[in-house]
């Protein structure tokens, strides 16, 4: 019956063509949102939080970290699935079939995304750290393509519409089956142990079960209620139970590390330095190689986005997940998160720059 139901929505999803799903995005004029251009603040602020807390209950992170199933914290389960769940509404199967229309912009990016930024992420954690938690924060953060907000990014950087939503379900069904393979393998290259099994419960749970859900609720939902009701009213609505869900599970984090960042106030900057190097480093390599295979504007600057952002929902779910949820990998993932708005609003602003210079051939201005 579940495959059934995949099956009908991808089925439901051929049905609609890419240039309507093009004429939706213009209608909604989509933007940053109030919460999402000011995420960083907010994330300050939960940091805040989550320190006073730490101080003001000590027994939080106990209580919290009893209340698990297989190694996973309940409450930070629950929040985690709520932020990963609304990116999985994005899933469109029929676009895989549309690859062929322009395939070198696409491979381009998933090249990038599985591996030059990885490899990239894994130098920057051999050359800046020591600890092995944050070590594997890196692999998680640096091995995890973005799904959600580079919707976002592509359309305020007036790049390729089409391209940017091909390649956003691709990446979503490419972190389904090479996420767990590909950390293991980085963690192996490093002699980390990592805990295979809950590896897959933690990818199962995160990544698995919300695009399971968010390919039937999309179906059921669209038949139900009608696709302009599914965009305009759920998406939106889901979309700020994420936003609640990601400021909550970062309160939480920082109350159980409280006492860790009190006492060591550098491990931020720590993992900071090659997070910020390393996303330098596959900007401009990605920037260089739409130069080089002659790009146009549009396409160019669609895959030096996606080839550049991390899915940081997913790195901090599997984090938690094996080390725990007042983990250093979990702060450490959790860093990622801070830097990816203000990081892409560069990116968005850069290319724009170079557009604007000629960098880029565009044949828009052209005709």
């Amino acid at each position: 019956m579940l495959f059934r139901c995949i099956a009908l929505k991808i089925s439901s999803d051929i049905k609609m063509s890419q240039e309507e799903v093009l004429k939706k995005l213009e209608e909604r004029k989509e933007k940053l949102g109030f919460f999402d251009k000011y995420l960083p603040v907010w994330v300050v602020l939960c940091i805040i939080i989550g320190l006073f807390l730490s101080q003001l209950v000590p027994g939080i992170g106990n209580f919290i970290d009893d209340l698990q199933i297989a190694g996973i914290s309940i409450p930070i389960g629950i929040c985690l699935f709520l932020m990963m769940y609304p990116a999985m509404l994005n899933v469109q199967f029929s676009e895989i079939k549309k690859l062929g229309r322009n395939p070198t912009p696409i491979i381009l990016t998933l090249i990038s995304n599985w591996l030059i930024a990885p490899f990239v992420g894994l130098l920057m954690a051999n050359l800046f750290l020591v600890d092995e938690q944050l070590i594997v924060a890196i692999i998680l953060l640096s091995s995890s393509p973005c799904t959600a907000m580079v919707l976002v990014w592509g359309w305020l950087a007036k790049g390729n519409q089409e391209q940017n939503v091909i390649t956003t379900s691709i990446n979503t069904i490419t972190i389904i089956i090479g996420y767990v393979p590909l950390v293991s393998f980085l963690t192996g290259i490093q002699n980390i142990p990592i805990d295979w099994v809950q590896l897959l419960i933690s990818a199962g749970t995160f990544i698995g079960l919300p695009l399971i859900l968010g390919v039937i609720s999309r179906y059921v939902l669209v038949d139900f209620k009608g696709r302009e009701w599914f965009n305009d009213i759920y998406k939106p609505a889901v979309g700020k139970l994420s936003i609640i869900a990601l400021l909550f599970t970062l309160i939480i984090l920082f109350s159980l590390n409280g006492e860790v960042l009190i006492t060591n106030p550098d491990l931020m900057l720590i993992i900071s330095i090659p997070l910020l190097v390393g996303f330098a480093i596959v900007v401009g390599v990605n920037v260089f190689i739409t130069k080089v295979v002659n790009l146009d504007y549009p396409e160019a600057i669609i895959t030096v986005i996606i080839g550049s952002s991390s899915h940081f929902e997913i790195a901090i779910a599997v984090a938690v997940g094996l080390y725990g949820v007042g983990s250093i990998a979990a702060l450490g993932t959790t860093m990622g998160l801070f830097w990816e708005v203000p990081v892409m609003l560069s990116v968005v602003y850069l290319g724009r720059f170079l557009g604007k210079k000629g960098f880029w051939k565009d044949k828009r201005k052209e005709t």
